[in-house]
C-alpha cells in the first residue's frame, strides 16, 4: 500500500476502535467527506501531486484527535499524524507541513497559504450539501453528549444562521464560485423555516407553548437520531464482515476445487510423490480457513420464547427476533405495547440491542482476522513447500 492507502487504513481502524459513539458528527463519515472535498479542490485549484498528497493525509488525520476528546483535538491530531509519519520515516519538514494543514482546520484560524485555504474550505463541505440539516442535527447531538451544550430548536437555528452569515466564508476561487451558491441555498432554507415558525406564532402565549414543546421533543428526536446512526453503522460493519467472509469462502473453495480436479489425481504416480506434502498443506490451510470463515457468519438463535414475567421485570429484548419468533402474535403485540408505554424500558432495550450487536460484531471480526491470518500463512507455507519439493528433485 502507498502512504495514502496506509493513512486511510490507519484512520479507519483508529476511529473504529477508539472513537466514542457519542461523536455522531466528527467520525469516519465526516472524514471521508472532507477527503473527497480535498480531491475536488485539488483538481480545480490545479494542485500538484506532492501538495495533493500532503492535503489528503492532513484530511485523513485532521479529526483523529477526537479519540481523546473535543478539547484541543487539533493538537492531538497533530501528535497522532506525527507519530504515524515518523514511523514511515518521513522528513521533519514533510511532517511539519501536514501538521500546519491540520492546525488550519481550527474554527477561528485564518488560513495563510493556498493549501491551508483548501483544507479550511474542505472541512466545511457539509455546508453545501442537501444533507446539511441532518449534519447539523448530528452535530447538535454530539455537542449535547460531549460538551453538555443544549439548545432549543429556535436557539440552534440562530446558532447556525449566525455561523453561516457572520463567521464562515470560503477562501479558494473554486469554492467561492461553486460552493458558495449551494451554501446560500441552505441559508435560505433556514430563513424560510424561521419565517414559517414566526408566522405560526399568533401571540406571546402561543410562543411560550411552542418553545416548551420544542424543549420536550428535542431530546427524544436527538436520541432517536443517535440510535438510528449507530444502528446503521453496526449494520454496515456486519455487512462488510459478511462480504469479507464470502471472499475467503469463494477463494478457498476455488483452490480446493482446482486441487481435487487437477493435482490430486496425479499424486498416484510415483514421479509426483514430492507434491504430496505441499498439496496436503494447501488443502488443510484452505479447509481451516473455510471453517473459521463459516464460524464468523454462522447465526446463533435463542429459544424464541418469553414470559409475561420477563416483560414485567424488563428482562427481555423485544427488538431481537431470536427472543420472540416462537411466540403467538397477540403475545408479542401485548409485549411491544407494554414496552412502548415505558420510555426507560424502550431505551434500555435499544441500548441492549446495540450492545449485543457490538458483541456479535467483535466475534465476527475476531474470527475473520484469524481466518485471514491462516489463509495468508497457509499460502506462504504452501508456496515454500512447492518450491522445496521441486528443488529437492
Amino acid at each position: 500500500m502507498n502512504l495514502l492507502e496506509q493513512s486511510e487504513d490507519f484512520v479507519y481502524n483508529l476511529l473504529k476502535d477508539k472513537l466514542s459513539i457519542l461523536y455522531s458528527y466528527h467520525n469516519f463519515r465526516h472524514t471521508t467527506s472532507v477527503v473527497d472535498a480535498v480531491k475536488e479542490l485539488c483538481v480545480n485549484e490545479r494542485i500538484g501531486s506532492d501538495d495533493e498528497e500532503k492535503l489528503l493525509i492532513a484530511a485523513w488525520f485532521h479529526d483523529t484527535g477526537y479519540i481523546k476528546g473535543f478539547e484541543n483535538h487539533e493538537i492531538e491530531s497533530v501528535r497522532i499524524v506525527t507519530e504515524f509519519l515518523s514511523d514511515k520515516n518521513k522528513s521533519p519538514e514533510f511532517i511539519a507541513n501536514i501538521s500546519s494543514l491540520i492546525a488550519a482546520t481550527a474554527k477561528y484560524h485564518e488560513p495563510l497559504t493556498h493549501l491551508e485555504k483548501i483544507m479550511k474550505d474542505a472541512d466545511y463541505i457539509h455546508l453545501t450539501t442537501r444533507e446539511y440539516a441532518t449534519s447539523c442535527e448530528l452535530l447538535r447531538i454530539e455537542w449535547e453528549n460531549t460538551e453538555n451544550k443544549i439548545f432549543s430548536n429556535e436557539e440552534w437555528e440562530r446558532v447556525n444562521l449566525n455561523f453561516l452569515e457572520n463567521i464562515h466564508r470560503f477562501y479558494t476561487d473554486y469554492a467561492k464560485e461553486k460552493w458558495q451558491p449551494l451554501k446560500e441555498k441552505n441559508l435560505k432554507r433556514i430563513h424560510k423555516k424561521m419565517e414559517k415558525k414566526e408566522s405560526n406564532s399568533t401571540n406571546e402565549f402561543g410562543e411560550i407553548i411552542k418553545k416548551k414543546k420544542d424543549k420536550i421533543e428535542k431530546p427524544d428526536r436527538g436520541i432517536d437520531t443517535l440510535f438510528r446512526v449507530t444502528l446503521g453503522n453496526h449494520t454496515r460493519l456486519s455487512g462488510i464482515a459478511d462480504s469479507k467472509a464470502n471472499i475467503l469462502l469463494s477463494v478457498n473453495a476455488i483452490i480446493i476445487s482446482i486441487a481435487l480436479s487437477t493435482i490430486i489425481p496425479k499424486l498416484d504416480s510415483p514421479k509426483n510423490a514430492h507434491l504430496v506434502i505441499p498439496t496436503f498443506i494447501m488443502l488443510i490451510s484452505s479447509v481451516i480457513t473455510i471453517i473459521f470463515a463459516i464460524l464468523s457468519t454462522r447465526p446463533k438463535v435463542t429459544t424464541g420464547v418469553f414470559t409475561r414475567e420477563d416483560i414485567e421485570a424488563k428482562k427481555i429484548n423485544l427488538l431481537f427476533f431470536g427472543n420472540f419468533y416462537k411466540m403467538p402474535l397477540h403475545e408479542y403485540e401485548w409485549a411491544m405495547n407494554e414496552m412502548m408505554k415505558d420510555k426507560n424500558y424502550l431505551y434500555d432495550t435499544m441500548i441492549k440491542d446495540l450492545y449485543f450487536l457490538g458483541i456479535v460484531l467483535e466475534r465476527k471480526y475476531r474470527l475473520l482476522r484469524v481466518a485471514y491470518n491462516l489463509f495468508m500463512v497457509g499460502i506462504i507455507i504452501t508456496v515454500l513447500a512447492f518450491i522445496i519439493a521441486f528443488i529437492s528433485l
